[in-house]
């Protein structure tokens, strides 16, 4: 009996260890099916973007970097004082990593902040004169799954090949 005693209970320990696989006895008589995803349990963070969509943009350009490349994004908005102004991902995507949808295009938005109405800055802007500039880096890695660039503003979408 005591040469069995030693194999059952390493073969338990070792079977228990093995989380939720179908090999863990604690999970034999549980009703809920073992998770076959990589995907967080709380689900990847959503998009909490609340800023508009802004401007018109101008140009577009890539710029080259040690590990990757930069995209240089150049638009217009119809005031001046627009704050925070950004390149986002058109579909939620967990912080750091930014993919291509299923057709190899990187969807991005350009938002930002509009001034307030009763502000100073909330001027109208002069077209050649004020440009607004986003830019976002994107390392060797990030690009290689990326056929081309869509961004989107207010009232036109650009397209870069890489």
């Amino acid at each position: 009996m005591r040469k069995l005693t030693v194999p059952l209970l390493c073969s338990a320990l070792f079977l228990t260890a093995c989380g939720d696989s179908g090999w863990n006895p604690l999970g034999w008589f549980s009703s809920e099916p073992p998770r076959s995803t990589l995907e967080p349990e709380t689900g990847y963070e959503q998009s909490n973007e609340l800023r508009p969509v802004i401007g018109q943009i101008s140009s577009a350009r890539w710029e080259p970097l040690n590990e990757g490349r930069l995209l240089v994004v150049t638009a217009t908005t119809p005031t001046k004082g627009y704050a925070s102004v950004e390149l986002v991902t058109a579909r939620p995507q967990p912080a750091e990593r930014i993919t291509p949808d299923s057709d190899g295009v990187l969807r991005l938005r350009l938002v930002g902040w509009p001034p307030a109405p009763d502000a100073p800055a909330g001027q109208i802007a002069r077209r050649p004169n004020d440009p607004i500039t986003a830019a976002l880096a994107l390392s060797s890695t990030q690009l290689a799954p990326i056929s081309s660039v869509e961004i989107t503003s207010a009232t036109n979408t650009v397209t870069l090949r890489r």
